[in-house]
């Protein structure tokens, strides 16, 4: 009796010895993980030791907490806004790709996470309350399922003034409950969602893309705005991450990323040389070229093309800023918002590109970096029903650059 009591100390103090060396192994193999730079070395790691559920349950209280206040009216008190949905940690000197959408459209959320490999904002438009909702329930099941939701992006939500969100009932299955991955999730969104043009929404709610932008940057020292449909070439974030990195000098500077546009969007350009056989052939041309030649002319296509080939990411020439010239850019310091009023289609970007003329910025086109939108943007599919709100908003630019002489005195420089 007592060597069978002995034996059975001797097994438990056994199993608790290994026991311990399974928890000090552990925490041995976290020491070294955070040594380790490569992806691939933690991806290994997740396989074997799954990141805790608590992660999941943060998220939850974080969309909890975001919705629970109700969120704010915008200066015009026509919509609700609701601040960080999802929540990113910011390096002050990063560059952040901030974008918006409508609930549809943030199915394009997937190329752009796998191009632009830093810090993402974008700011979602709900027009109907169960658009609300399903935009609720699709911040919850992305950051649940993408790592990458989780680490990167940054998401808020817009709704008319009427409408108010909800936290997800977990009772409520819904369809997205039973999915257990990222890409379930993507897919399930194709195949429910509608992607369009995000102002064509089929309410009489008007598109509040400046507001959408605003949130979008908010916060952000550097910042390329661009819009959802919209795909980066490969490696621009590490580009501007170390050319803004070696140099201080780009204060008063708006670094200008040429825009194009693509045929058929099966197979988005990587890099420069896949861009210029493209273009070549007419499969690519520049953005906005069925719709507004002079809104992008500037930029200088044809210059761009023949640039030299370069390693490095570099502005290749200045450009002086022509109305109604609308680039897209990064640019860090004190940018001007994006003027609220121009709500829907038209002036809304030219706005914004102007009064950074104004307040002194000089625009230099880079070199290597470019921007693709999917598909051609044609006139005769393009906004027919919103020509009203197209010319209210041609009234109010000329308002607009009246303002902005009374707001720049000092400049010598005129929209």
């Amino acid at each position: 009796m007592q060597m069978s009591y002995a034996i059975r100390c001797a097994f438990y103090q056994l199993l608790l010895a290994a026991l311990m060396l399974v928890a000090m192994l552990q925490l041995l193999y976290l020491s070294l993980l955070s040594g380790l730079h490569g992806q691939e070395e933690q991806d290994q790691y997740f396989e074997f030791f799954p990141p805790s559920p608590r992660s999941v349950d943060q998220v939850k209280a974080q969309l909890r907490t975001a919705l629970a206040s109700g969120g704010v009216l915008d200066a015009s008190g026509d919509y609700r806004v609701y601040r960080g949905l999802l929540k990113t940690t910011l390096d002050p000197n990063d560059v952040i790709l901030a974008t918006h959408a409508s609930v549809d459209n943030l199915l394009h959320l997937s190329g752009l996470l796998e191009r632009w490999e830093g810090p993402l904002s974008v700011s979602v438009f709900a027009a109907t309350k169960e658009e609300a909702q399903l935009a609720t329930v699709l911040a919850y099941a992305l950051s649940s399922h993408c790592p990458d939701m989780r680490a990167r992006v940054a998401m808020h939500l817009v709704c008319p003034s009427r409408y108010e969100a909800a936290v997800p009932d977990p009772r409520e299955p819904g369809e997205f409950a039973l999915l257990r991955s990222c890409q379930e999730v993507f897919d399930k969104l194709a195949r429910v969602a509608q992607p369009g043009i995000n102002y064509a929404l089929g309410t009489n709610v008007s598109y509040p893309n400046n507001l959408l932008r605003n949130l979008a940057r908010e916060g952000a020292n550097y910042a390329l705005v661009i819009d959802v449909d919209m795909v980066p070439s490969e490696g621009l974030w590490r580009g501007l991450r170390e050319m803004l990195d070696q140099s201080n000098q780009w204060g008063g500077t708006a670094l200008v990323v040429p825009a194009f546009e693509i045929r058929r969007a099966r197979r988005m350009p990587m890099n420069k040389n896949e861009l210029v056989q493209l273009y070549q052939v007419g499969e690519v041309r520049p953005f906005y070229y069925g719709l507004c030649t002079p809104c992008q002319a500037p930029t200088n296509y044809s210059r761009w093309v023949n640039l030299p080939e370069e390693s490095l990411l570099r502005p290749a020439y200045v450009v002086p800023w022509q109305d109604p010239w609308e680039p897209f850019y990064v640019a860090g310091g004190k940018v001007p918002t994006f003027d609220e009023r121009f709500r829907q289609y038209g002036f809304n970007r030219i706005s914004q590109a102007c009064e950074l003329h104004m307040a002194g910025f000089d625009f230099e086109v880079l070199n290597e970096g470019f921007l693709v939108h999917k598909g051609f943007k044609e006139a005769l599919k393009f906004h027919p029903q919103k020509e009203a709100e197209n010319q209210h908003n041609k009234i109010l630019y000329r308002q607009f650059k009246q303002e902005l002489k009374a707001k720049y005195p000092n400049s010598p420089r005129r929209c």
